[in-house]
């Protein structure tokens, strides 16, 4: 740490104090150092070298002569230089792949990465959606339901399913749905869903006199169907947010919640913080108030980049207490990237 300049005794100090908080979640005091200590130090030397953390910002004592905690700053320092990894083992390995298979739409993938990410963390997994350069239409369907609503299935990209319902100028019957189907998947299946909506509008420009029913169904569907105002509106997939609530030890904790959740309705904030992570390689991490986002200042997020045909295209990652098992989360996160990554390209 620039500018920063610690003993070797006192890293080993801070490294043990934060193993210890980690695990217990309460306040770390010199008399629990000096009986699980890896060094024969008397308690008033503990007592002097964490007095010498405090001073530097790596430590702070919520209450009066009731031990220490790490702060965001001792934390960083921990995870950059202290930390001791473990490698996961061979079973959880096999389990976490066999769930994350490539063999579904790639809606309900990312829809079970999350829930592993949540699942064996106990926080709250998060997955963006993959950005596509291109999206080939290569099937869709009309489904009638009722009045004048339909069901568009639109299969792109080989496995991704998207199902849109759209509002019909008139009521159509399930014949002349059916034949819109068979138009479409005749002559845009294989292009780029983009261009096929701008041949759509185009169309739509023309003489509807000199257009026959079948294209005017067409028309009215397709071009509904392929609007931007139909697509999906999430951006990622989220699981175990009650997991957070279960993370918040303190009363004053509490009044953090509507702010949390608030955020992510409006997404913006962390879809800003997880864009960022894009442009780096390997796992990422804000520890507390290092997201810049004050709803957070009691998390850490850990994410990483996911590639498909070698290009980053999309970030996953979980959020959880400060105190978390940062040995244990690093690595799962990282291997979980990877295998998503690789159940992608295995669809693509």
């Amino acid at each position: 740490m620039s500018g920063t300049s610690i003993s070797v005794r006192a890293q080993a100090m801070l490294k043990q104090l934060i193993e210890i908080y980690i695990e217990q979640g309460q306040p770390v005091g010199s008399k629990t150092l000096a009986e699980q200590t890896r060094h024969q130090l008397s308690p008033a030397t503990i007592r002097k070298v964490l007095g010498d953390l405090e001073e530097q910002g790596f430590l702070i004592s919520p209450h009066t002569s009731s031990g220490r905690v790490p702060t965001a700053k001792g934390l960083r320092f921990f995870v950059d230089g202290l930390l001791t990894v473990h490698p996961l083992g061979e079973e959880n390995m096999a389990e976490v792949q066999a769930k994350i298979n490539p063999h579904q739409t790639t809606e309900n993938l990312l829809t079970c990465t999350t829930n592993v990410l949540s699942e064996f963390t106990q926080m709250m997994g998060i997955v963006t959606l993959p950005k596509r350069e291109k999206i080939v239409l290569k099937q869709v369907e009309f489904i009638a339901l009722s009045e004048n609503r339909v069901l568009a299935v639109l299969v792109m990209n080989e496995c991704e399913v998207q199902n849109r319902i759209i509002l019909t100028d008139r009521v159509y019957s399930d014949g002349e749905l059916k034949q819109a189907s068979q138009f479409m998947n005749q002559f845009f299946a294989g292009k780029d869903l983009n261009v096929a909506r701008e041949e759509i509008i185009l169309s739509m420009k023309q003489d509807k006199s000199k257009v026959d029913w079948v294209m005017q169904t067409v028309l009215d569907v397709a071009s509904k169907a392929f609007s931007p105002e139909t697509s999906p509106k999430s951006d990622y997939f989220v699981s175990g947010e009650s997991n957070l609530l279960s993370h918040l030890y303190q009363p004053s904790s509490l009044e953090r919640i509507p702010e949390l959740f608030t955020a992510f309705q409006e997404k913006q904030q962390i879809l800003s913080l997880l864009d960022g992570c894009l442009n780096s390689d390997g796992v990422q991490m804000f520890i507390g108030e290092e997201s810049g986002w004050s709803a957070l200042k009691e998390f850490s997020i850990v994410t990483s980049a996911y590639t498909v045909g070698g290009k980053v295209v999309g970030v996953l990652g979980v959020i959880g207490p400060t105190r978390m098992p940062y040995n244990r989360v690093i690595p799962f996160v990282d291997m979980t990237a990877k295998l998503l990554g690789t159940a992608l390209n295995q669809q693509n």
